[in-house]
């Protein structure tokens, strides 16, 4: 089920917040995680179970940790240390297996097989945030909880179950526990959901359809400035996609009384990649420095040292995306353009004119997407050809058609993509405009609603990570 579908918005999700209002606040988090579980097995049946399993194994696991963490360090440690690797090994059998398998396969060792198992939908999201809760008990940065229906109603929840932002438990232990939900944190959560939702369904699927239009236009009918124009598309479709679902994951949180970390802060707007990285989905940014950089040393132990971990750090974030050796080439290819930036080039372009900081930040940042778009590497070398030249023709009449036909939306997305679009958009907010603010959120969802009855383009790209 997806946030962008005529289910959730009409039936599930009216549904659910009956249910969850009507009963009394003690058994909230019973009803939550039912509802979370429903809403996984909506397209994962198979998987339910599996992911009961994973909550029950970090909940004991975690319970022990706690029991020994102060009498007997190493015994706490040792549990940790099962807990990661169980993690790991459920995430990489299930996203992983299959690839290396066919690596080898491809080098002459035949003798296993691919299991050709479906990849359950959200594992990377999940997992990362069920192995923060045990590392963070061992760290004494948040306590054991008891109840394993408060646990599974973290690990479940279904506004950041699928793809985030990754929530840590300590973020949110005292919610779970108690939480006061008034009539203005509600239409808030409202305000915050239909603006991802228009995200998702006026600009991310508008952007994507055109993306797919141009990656499937022959080389004799592509161009320069079309190939240029698509991946820019690529680059509005997946931000407005994921920050549209990371709205609408707040945005739920919010009606249901969580407040979840933000996850984007416009980064097309950064003057550098490393401004850019803390811009782009902050959760799984925060998630690798807080438990894989800083762990192994980060900068305290030397330049050459903080090569190594700025290294492994982006390797890891490649793989994390997908089993396919474009996310791994993407991931070395940032890691190399940040040590770059920490080496020598960040300190110049803090001194550069800022348009220069934007240009060089926006070309990097689009190349990048080129690897990241296409798992067949082959195809996204091509497509980079295509990009520079090899076509040798710079427009031709798709060019033309595509701006033509786009303008307004090419203009919108610019606009949506900087605080612009906020604080104009905040002007509503104000005393003067109490009646008319709520008339343009219902005016946002029937527009949607008429988009998505419309619509045969409506994925979400980051479920397959």
């Amino acid at each position: 089920m997806v946030f962008s579908s005529l289910t959730f918005l009409f039936a599930y999700l009216p549904i659910v917040l009956a249910v969850y209002f009507i009963v009394p606040m003690r058994y909230r988090n019973f009803v939550l995680l039912l509802v979370s579980l429903f809403f996984y097995g909506w397209g994962e049946p198979i998987y339910v179970l599996m992911m009961v399993f994973s909550i029950f194994v970090n909940w004991i696991f975690g319970n022990y940790i706690g029991k020994y963490r102060i009498n007997d360090k190493s015994q706490a440690k040792k549990y940790l240390v099962y807990c990661v690797v169980f993690n790991l090994l459920l995430l990489g059998f299930f996203k992983y297996y299959d690839f290396f398998v066919s690596n080898l396969n491809a080098i002459g060792i035949s003798f296993i097989k691919p299991l050709g198992l479906g990849l359950p939908i959200g594992i990377s999201f999940y997992t990362f945030q069920a192995m923060s809760y045990p590392i963070d008990i061992y760290r004494f940065d948040t306590d054991p909880q008891k109840s394993v229906i408060y646990f599974g109603a973290y690990v479940t929840m279904f506004p950041q179950l699928i793809a985030g932002p990754i929530v840590r438990y300590k973020d949110i232990a005292k919610e779970l526990k108690s939480r006061t939900i008034d009539a203005p944190l509600f239409y808030a959560g409202i305000e915050r959901f239909m603006i991802g939702l228009g995200k998702k369904v006026l600009l991310a699927n508008n952007c994507g359809q055109i993306w797919e239009m141009v990656t499937a236009l022959s080389d004799a009918r592509n161009s320069i400035l079309t190939a240029w124009l698509g991946i820019i598309c690529y680059a509005f479709q997946i931000y407005f996609d994921f920050s549209g679902y990371s709205d609408m994951a707040i945005g739920l949180g919010k009606m249901l009384g969580f407040t979840f970390l933000e996850n984007f802060n416009y980064p097309y707007i950064a003057k550098s990649i490393t401004d850019f990285w803390r811009r782009w989905h902050m959760s799984l940014s925060y998630w690798f420095r807080d438990y894989v950089y800083i762990p192994l040393g980060g900068n305290r132990k030397g330049f050459t040292r903080q090569i190594c971990n700025i290294m492994i750090v982006w390797l890891l974030t490649g793989f994390w995306h997908g089993a396919s050796w474009n996310f791994l080439f993407w991931g070395v290819f940032y890691g190399v353009v940040l040590i770059i930036e920490k080496q020598f080039l960040l300190s110049r372009l803090e001194k550069a004119p800022t348009w220069i900081s934007h240009v060089y930040t926006l070309l990097i940042v689009l190349f990048a997407w080129v690897l990241f778009a296409f798992t067949d590497f082959s195809k996204g070398l091509h497509y980079l050809g295509l990009m520079f030249g090899s076509s040798k023709i710079f427009a031709n009449d798709i060019t033309l058609y595509i701006i033509r036909n786009n303008f307004v939306l090419f203009v919108v997305s610019v606009l949506a993509c900087t605080p612009i679009a906020k604080s104009k958009y905040n002007i509503f907010n104000k005393k003067e405009f109490k009646v008319v603010h709520p008339l343009l959120i219902l005016l946002a969802l029937i527009i949607c609603t008429a988009f998505i009855v419309d619509a045969s383009y409506n994925p979400f790209l980051y479920f397959r990570f």
